[in-house]
């Protein structure tokens, strides 16, 4: 009986080592970011992935337009962003919509739930339309998550 007892419990252990790196986050260094400042409010995009390379924005509001001057994402953070976080507060606006086209255009966008935190490599999501959302981002808005369509959610 109580070898039966080990092998069970070595095999629930097994089991469990193997679970956990298909449910957790891959991105080291977005995980250090996180850890570094919370749930603070705020959105934020990396030319990097991994939350790496250079920090193009941070920001608790939207931005229109990733290439103009105004705003915190300006100039050339457009159409550079391999990696974003949602360290928004939860409750109401509290889904980040990333935007293909400028101005909130709704024809293609991608979602971040704040309960996923962030996107550590943008090369494997697609907007609405099918485009690849890596290096592709010219805006972005704060939404409800019943603002997003089934299906548009990015992880």
């Amino acid at each position: 009986m109580r070898k039966l007892t080990i092998s069970v419990a070595t095999l629930g252990l097994a089991a469990f080592g193997i679970a956990l790196p298909a449910t957790a986050h891959a991105g080291a260094g977005c995980n250090a970011d996180w850890n570094s400042h919370g749930r603070d409010g705020n959105v934020r995009a990396w030319d990097g992935t991994d939350c790496g390379g250079a920090l193009l924005g941070v920001t608790p509001g939207n931005d229109p337009e990733w290439g103009d001057a105004a705003g915190p994402f300006q100039g050339s953070d457009l159409n550079r962003a391999s990696s974003v976080m949602n360290s928004g507060f939860v409750g109401g606006k509290d889904v980040v919509a990333f935007y293909y086209l400028a101005q909130y255009n709704d024809t293609a966008y991608g979602c971040l739930k704040p309960g996923e935190k962030y996107v550590d490599d943008l090369s494997r999501d697609r907007y609405t339309n099918g485009a690849f959302m890596n290096n592709t981002i010219e805006s972005h808005a704060w939404v409800t998550a019943s603002a997003c369509a089934p299906g548009s959610f990015i992880s």
